[in-house]
């Protein structure tokens, strides 16, 4: 049996919460079930139709064998392969993990989303750490805008989608105040930062190498701006607002 495989991203751009990839594996048959269903781009859908397609999918998979997961890159790792590998091949390394939670090593025709301008290096770069690739009667294909064009990436985004808001809603749920999509352009998102980026503190599902983070940081606190892993923070006191220190 052919299976066709989709994988695709969701929170690339925000200042806050995880960056998600999504995968799915399903008979190349059965992929008119996802036309027929209304399977989009998870951007093209709004936030009930994509729940009632993630939980659709899954009740096809406990019946039809399909497979859905998902790879949740926090913001900590986030910051951290920013100061090393940089995001692009961040990206690499959790559409590589999503593609290892598939139950099958050959017959499977992969396609994922390209987040590199160069999709064939895209490609390359996965498959480079795959092991034991090439697999047996397989292939690994990027495209731009995939998720437009090929129903199981569009599933995978759907999919994606849905971890990322859950996980952005269990933030807000700690944090106890609105923080919005996490986007930076987002205004609900923006007064949020005012209690996730604090002088001695800034909150762990902050992604602290954001431009976003810095020009706050810069604008309303004192000091450099903290580096993740590196634990300097400005320590205000009453008497001093003129002399802090680091620590």
């Amino acid at each position: 049996m052919a299976w066709q495989v989709g994988i695709d991203e969701a929170g690339r751009g925000p200042v806050l919460g995880p960056l998600t990839v999504g995968v799915c594996a399903l008979p190349e048959a059965d992929l008119h079930l996802l036309v027929e269903k209304g399977v989009r781009d998870s951007k093209d859908l709004s936030p009930t139709k994509r729940r009632k397609l993630e939980r659709w999918f899954m009740e096809e998979s406990d019946e039809r064998g399909w497979f859905g997961g998902v790879i949740t890159l926090s913001a900590e790792r986030i910051d951290l392969a920013l100061q090393d590998i940089g995001l692009n091949l961040l990206e690499v390394e959790g559409f590589q993990e999503a593609l290892l939670l598939v139950p099958h090593r050959s017959s499977i025709s992969v396609m994922a989303d390209a987040c590199d301008v160069n999709c064939e290096r895209f490609s390359h770069r996965i498959a480079a750490g795959l092991p034991d690739w090439p697999w047996t009667d397989s292939t690994l294909r990027s495209e731009h805008k995939a998720d437009e064009r090929h129903p199981a990436v569009s599933m995978a985004s759907i999919l994606a989608k849905e971890a990322r808001d859950r996980a952005v809603a269990q933030i807000e749920k700690r944090v106890g105040t609105p923080i919005g999509s996490g986007y930076p352009s987002d205004p609900t998102t923006q007064r949020a930062l005012e209690q996730l980026c604090q002088q001695d503190r800034l909150d762990d599902d902050l992604r602290w190498g954001w431009a976003t983070v810095k020009r706050f940081w810069e604008a309303n606190r004192v000091g450099e701006v903290p580096i993740r892993g590196q634990g300097r923070f400005v320590q205000q006191t009453l008497f001093d607002q003129n002399g802090p220190s680091i620590t």
